[in-house]
């Protein structure tokens, strides 16, 4: 197989990240049903939620004053870990998809990034050059935010991270989706048992564990139907999530944000992007990608990231959070990312 091909392909499988638009999409849920059911009990229950989630960290910041999301262009970092109850990897997970969102207040838009997980990077703290997976196990959350500002050198304001469960719970609280499977397929299931999913062809509604193998199968047709067939469920749950109107079906949902997310964006944060989230269609959304090509090191694959894309990316992301030149010094000191932090 050519260079060229290789890298074609693995350009394709950025596309397929459908893990981390849920991701994108968890929280946005959380603050549009904060809205929706502002003067009842599940917005209590959402509040209550979201303090469960937080998690502030301890990483280098690049910001000289906190950013405030009421009024402040911000970033987010959406850390999608490739984990779940039987694998319980604890510390040693790694990262199976990171992507940027940066905000404009102004222009009420909205640019996301894909990093390729293979992506040979430098991580700072272990100074070493590896897969940008690696980082998380590393170091965690903090690790991976620092190693993400480094490549990107933008600053990152927050971060949400979530797991399989969080994909499968969703579903299942929304009493599952309704899918048109393309095939039949047998594919392992969330605890790695092989051909424990078996799917018929055709329109149906599937469970949390019956969506989750149709869209990780990679067996059955190329990356960009892969990565078709990935959307279609984001646009099912979307749908699903839409019609829901049992005040039950918001509570299970909200429950199943909170037990499988890490945030350090408090709830107030979250309300804050509300009108984002009201823009709707008329949402200015850009997706960006990074150019690369394929590379063996010591018999090791990575994914080289080609400078001249990374440069431009860099200059597109630096405009849309309209960053100057004091908001983009990078502290001397390190400071809890989720507190103002300031030069020495």
């Amino acid at each position: 197989m050519s260079d060229h091909t290789r890298s074609s392909r693995y350009n394709q499988k950025i596309k397929r990240k459908w893990r981390i638009l849920l991701w994108i999409l968890v929280p946005f849920l959380v603050i549009a049903l904060g809205g929706v059911v502002y003067a009842t009990s599940l917005y209590k229950k959402a509040e209550t939620v979201v303090a469960k989630s937080y998690k502030p960290v301890n990483s280098i910041s690049k910001r000289a004053v906190k950013a405030d999301p009421s009024k402040d262009n911000i970033s987010i970092l959406f850390i999608g870990i490739d984990d779940s109850q039987s694998r319980n990897l604890g510390k040693d997970t790694r990262s199976d998809a990171l992507m940027v969102a940066t905000l404009n207040k102004k222009d009420k838009s909205v640019k996301l990034l894909s990093i390729p997980r293979d992506s040979y990077v430098h991580v700072p703290e272990k100074n070493i050059y590896t897969k940008i997976t690696h980082a998380h196990a590393y170091g965690g959350t903090k690790l991976t935010i620092d190693t993400v500002q480094e490549l990107l050198d933008i600053p990152i304001d927050y971060y949400v991270k979530m797991n399989f469960n969080a994909f499968m719970d969703v579903v299942n609280a929304l009493g599952g989706i309704e899918v048109n499977v393309p095939y039949d397929l047998y594919e392992q299931d969330s605890k790695d048992r092989q051909n424990a999913i078996h799917l018929k062809k055709g329109l149906q509604t599937l469970n949390g564990e019956e969506a989750l193998a149709l869209a990780r199968t990679r067996h059955y047709d190329s990356d960009i139907q892969r990565g078709g067939r990935q959307q279609e469920i984001l646009k099912a749950i979307i749908k699903k999530a839409e019609s829901a109107n049992s005040l039950t079906k918001y509570g299970q949902v909200i429950n199943a944000i909170g037990d499988n997310m890490e945030t350090n964006m408090t709830f107030n944060d979250m309300k804050s992007l509300f009108e984002y989230a009201l823009a709707g269609n008329s949402l200015n959304m850009e997706s960006l990608k990074l150019e690369g090509t394929d590379a063996y090191i010591n018999k090791i694959y990575y994914y080289k990231i080609n400078r001249t894309s990374l440069a431009n990316t860099k200059e597109i992301l630096k405009q849309h959070l309209a960053l100057d030149d004091k908001q983009n010094a990078e502290a001397s000191t390190t400071n809890n990312i989720n507190t103002s932090s300031k030069r020495n």
